[in-house]
C-alpha cells in the first residue's frame, strides 16, 4: 500500500507498540487512524530529529502505561511545542506512548482539519473528551496557559501566564498523576515580535502571529524538553477555589524551576562552546 511506502519504518514499528486498541481497520475509538499516525509521525520524525534537533531528558519520569496528564508551557506562535512533545513519546519513550491533547476549537473550523486532527488522536478541547481519555487510561497532554501561552512574545517565552484551573479537577476526579514538563527553545523557533488579534477574530482564531521576517515559517533552531517527577494530588475534583489554586500553583512552580534548570543548562553548554 501506498502509505507503507511513505511510512519510515522504524516509525511504522513504534506506532504498533503503542497500547492502542485499534479495529481491523486500524481505527480507535476515538477516530485515530494507525495508517495516519505512521504517516505523520514520519514527517514528525524528520522535524524532530533533523529539522528542529530536538532533545529530552526526564521522559523515564513519565509513566509506561496507565493513565498520566503531562502538563507544560507554551511559547511560540504557533503550537509547535505541542508537536514536539507528542513526537517525543513515540519516538523517544520505551515503550512508546500517544499523547492526545485537546486541540483549540477554532482548528475545527478549518477545511480537512477537524478530520485530520483525529486521526491523529487529537480531540477537541471539551471536558468531556478529556474525561474519557484518561478514564480509558490513556495519555492527555495539558498546556493550562492555552492560547495565551502560545500569544507570549519572544521576549516573554520563558514566562509563565496565568493556568486554567480546570485540568487540576479533572486530575483530582480521576486520580491521575501529573508529569510537569519544560519546552524551552519555542520562542527561538517561531519569534513572535507582535500578535494581530484583530485579524486573527476575522479569520475565526485567536491572533495572527508576527515574526521579525514577517512569514510564517519555523526556524531550525534546537530544542530541549524537560520531564518532571509525577505530582499526586488527593481529592475529589469538588474542592474549594482556594484549594485548586493551591494545587495549580505548585505545579506551575514545578514548570518553572524546569524552564530554569534548562536555562541554566544552557548557558553553561554556549559558555563551553564559546
Amino acid at each position: 500500500m501506498l502509505w507503507k511506502l511513505v511510512t519510515d519504518p522504524v516509525v511504522r514499528d513504534r506506532v504498533e507498540q503503542l497500547e492502542v486498541s485499534f479495529n481491523r481497520y486500524g481505527i480507535d475509538k476515538y477516530g485515530a487512524s494507525k495508517k495516519h499516525l505512521g504517516f505523520f509521525f514520519t514527517l514528525l520524525s524528520k522535524m524532530y530529529r533533523g529539522y528542529f534537533r530536538i532533545s529530552s531528558s526526564g521522559i523515564e519520569n513519565v509513566p509506561d502505561r496507565g493513565r498520566v496528564m503531562i502538563v507544560g508551557n507554551h511559547s511560540g506562535g504557533v503550537a509547535i511545542d505541542g508537536a514536539m512533545v507528542i513526537a517525543s513519546m513515540l519516538l523517544d519513550k520505551n515503550p512508546p506512548r500517544l499523547a492526545q491533547g485537546m486541540v483549540e476549537k477554532f482548528l475545527n473550523r478549518l477545511p480537512f482539519s477537524s478530520a485530520w486532527t483525529s486521526r491523529m488522536g487529537q480531540l477537541t478541547g471539551l471536558p468531556e473528551h478529556a474525561l474519557q481519555l484518561l478514564n480509558d487510561d490513556r495519555m492527555l497532554l495539558v498546556f493550562p496557559e492555552g492560547a495565551r501561552g502560545t500569544a507570549k512574545l519572544r521576549k516573554e517565552q520563558y514566562s509563565l501566564v496565568r493556568f486554567g484551573t480546570g485540568f487540576i479537577r479533572l486530575a483530582l476526579q480521576t486520580n491521575t498523576p501529573i508529569v510537569p514538563f519544560a519546552f524551552l527553545g519555542g520562542g527561538d523557533i517561531f519569534p513572535t515580535v507582535a500578535n494581530l488579534y484583530t485579524i486573527g477574530k476575522l479569520l475565526g482564531a485567536p491572533y495572527i502571529p508576527i515574526t521579525p521576517y514577517l512569514l510564517p515559517i519555523p526556524l531550525p533552531r534546537p530544542c530541549h524538553i524537560y520531564y518532571g517527577e509525577p505530582m499526586h494530588f488527593e481529592g475529589s475534583g469538588h474542592e474549594d477555589d482556594e484549594v485548586i489554586e493551591e494545587y495549580v500553583n505548585q505545579v506551575k512552580e514545578s514548570i518553572a524551576a524546569l524552564i530554569a534548570k534548562g536555562r541554566k543548562e544552557r548557558n553553561l553548554l554556549q559558555d563551553a562552546n564559546a
